[in-house]
This record gives C-alpha cells, structure tokens and sequence, in this order.
C-alpha cells in the first residue's frame, strides 16, 4: 500500500505504513496525516483475499496451578507444557516473502494472570527509548493486542522492547472508524521482562536473540469487557501479536537505521493488509483448565456470520469511499449475502449514526440475531 506524506517531529528518521503506523504515533502526540484509505484500493478486494490466507491463527491457552516468576528466561516447568505458536508471518501473509528472522509465542493462565511469552531471533539487539508510554515502535519491538469480547471495539494494546519499556493503551474502536487511543490508560500492576541471548546496542558481536515475559493481570483486561475475567472454561478471546523490525546499518560501529525504508511487521495471524487495527482478523484463544491432550480447540461457530457481515462493512467502506453515504441495498453494494436454511431476516437500515446491518443466524442453541454497524462494531444483538 502507498504510505502517505507525513510531517513528522524534527529529527525523525522513520516512516509509518498506511493505517498501521501513523494512527498509533498519533495517539502519542504525532503530528500526522492518515487518509482512510488510498483512492485506488478496494476495501472490500483486500478483505476478500485477506481471506485467501489461513485466516485466524488458534491457540488453546493452559492453565497452570503454580504462579510463574517473570524474568524472561521461560524456564518455569509449566512453560514446557505450552504449546509454541506458529512462527509469525508477514503481515500481509503469504503476498509477502517469509521473515528473516524467526519470532513465536505461547501463553499460560491463572487466576490473577494472563502470562504470555515470545523468543525472538535477532543477531542485532538494540533499543533507545527507556520512558515508558513513549512510541515504542521506534525501536524493534514485540506488541500484544486482546480483544476480549471479538466485537472489534474495545481492545488493549501493549508493546514493548528489548530495554523492558512499555507503552499500554485503550482503544474503544479502530482507528479506521474514527477511533483514538486512550493513552493515560495503564494496565495495573502488569509485571514484563527482557531474556537477552546476547548484548544490547554492541554493534561489534552477534547476538542470538531476545525473550519477553509478561504477567497481565485479568482485573486490568477485565476492565472493559462484559466477559468473565479470568475467563471459563471454554470461553474464547481474540487476540494479535506483532513484532516490528527495522534495517539497519552499521557506521561508525553503531547501529543506524537504514534511510527512508519502512518496518517489517511480522504477526501471529496475517492480517492481508498493512495494518495490525483490524480485530476481526485476530487469532482465536480458547481458555481451558484441562491437561494438555485432554481437550481439543473447537472452532468458533460464529465466524460464518462474522464474515458474512464483514464482507458488508466493506462494501459499505468502498461505497462510502466512493458517495459519502451508506447504501441500504446489497445489491448497489455488490454483495449477496449468505442464503439458506442457516439465514434469514437480512436487513439493511438507516440508523442515526449510519446504517446496520442485520441476519437471523441460526447458532448450535437456536436463531439468534447478529448485526454489524458503520464502525465495525459486530455481534450478537442483546
């Protein structure tokens, strides 16, 4: 995708993708420009092959009985039982070329905690910024998005780098539907650290690589979620990771970032577009307290209707890119929605703040009404 023109605070020596990059520099107080999207892109071409990747990673997330020590060093006997991820790919997914380096995850819980960890590959480790809730992404880094409820509004944030800084923030809904960060928001008594396989900022070695740790407490993420938190048994989140890597030169015996080249965004699940604020494109998480090979991931029944209605969303996007309006006929959207005994009732309605769309879906316990809504707002209707 074209990144945009940005006039960027003096000094800068970086350049922010479409969509992913300049909304979260403008939650730190960046003075940018993000269009909604290039002129000549389609959002609903770039959902529709985004689709063509595997779709949502999934994950069965342990619980462990013994409280894990933080120190980034992974060895606690649980970590041992925890299934590794599927080593990261390019955010775009399989259009783009492998990562050079290899980067995965996996994750644990308790009762106070959400413990996730990464091991990350990187003959060159090196980080600047130490003030926590300053744009991390500057540096290379590794970043952790949840989205508790998979209804792509209020979601948390949290990155951080090879110095152990962190940057934590509230998102009440994508950037890409008028959403703004919530930058003073802070995730209480969170515990992180750094495991370095080698020296940071010494540009005369090679390193083998940096792992993180991270303890996130479950009253923190539970803050702003209408979902059990710590969940139950069964329940499933989405979530994201993100690891952002930089070029760089050696000069002087220093690392220098290469000039006017963008980031790698290497992720968990391809998201087909570059931009990590897209959460219905999130891996799936699913919480059980049962040993591992007793209990199997089950894939979420809804997503068949989650992709119905997203396919409406962004038609509507392209339609609004195009007129300033909403359409209220599928048809003029270019979409047939989904037919058969499983649907009924499509509707598409004028509302005050836009449009919704609505469906009759019949989930395993029965009909059940589902809409999406001008800012990607989706779910069940209560």
């Amino acid at each position: 995708m074209k990144s945009p023109a940005h006039p960027l605070p003096a000094g800068s020596s970086f350049r922010f993708p479409h969509l992913l990059r300049a909304p979260a520099a403008l939650a730190a107080g960046l003075i940018l420009t993000a269009p909604a999207q290039a002129q000549d892109k389609s959002w609903l071409k770039d959902w529709r092959e985004k689709q063509a990747n595997k779709g949502p990673q999934q994950y069965l997330c342990h619980y462990t009985a013994v409280p894990l020590q933080i120190d980034g060093k992974q060895d606690d006997a649980a970590w041992a039982a925890a299934p590794w991820t599927e080593y990261f790919q390019d955010i775009e997914g399989d259009a783009k070329p492998k990562p050079t380096f290899k980067t995965h995850a996996k994750m644990l819980w308790d009762e106070q905690y959400l413990y996730i960890a990464a091991s990350l590959e990187e003959p060159h480790i090196w980080a600047t910024v130490t003030k926590r809730d300053e744009v991390i992404f500057v540096d290379p880094d590794f970043e952790v998005f949840i989205d508790p409820d998979g209804d792509n509004h209020q979601y948390y944030e949290f990155e951080m780098n090879a110095l152990n800084t962190g940057w934590d923030l509230f998102m009440p809904k994508p950037y890409k539907d008028g959403g703004g960060a919530r930058n003073e928001w802070n995730i209480e008594g969170l515990k992180t650290a750094v495991n370095l396989r080698g020296t940071i900022n010494n540009a005369a070695d090679k390193d083998e690589g940096w792992d993180v740790e991270m303890a996130i407490p479950w009253k923190a993420l539970g803050e702003y979620t209408k979902r059990p938190s710590p969940p139950q048994e069964g329940d499933q989140w989405r979530a994201g990771f993100s690891r952002v890597e930089w070029l760089i030169d050696i000069i002087d015996g220093k690392y220098v970032k290469k000039p006017n080249t963008p980031e790698h965004n290497w992720i968990w699940s391809p998201q087909g577009v570059i931009d990590m604020h897209r959460p219905e494109t999130w891996a799936f998480v699913q919480f059980t307290r049962l040993a591992p090979g007793a209990v199997s991931f089950v894939p979420d029944p809804s997503l068949t209707v989650r992709y119905a209605l997203q396919e409406v969303y962004y038609a509507q996007m392209d339609y609004h890119q195009k007129t300033g309006s909403w359409s209220l006929d599928f048809k003029e959207l270019g979409v047939t929605p989904p037919a058969g005994d499983a649907w009924k009732d499509w509707k598409l309605e004028k509302t005050a703040a836009g449009y919704q769309c609505s469906v009759q879906w019949q989930s395993p316990k029965g009909f059940q009404p589902w809409a999406i809504q001008q800012d990607s707002l989706v779910g069940p209707v209560k």
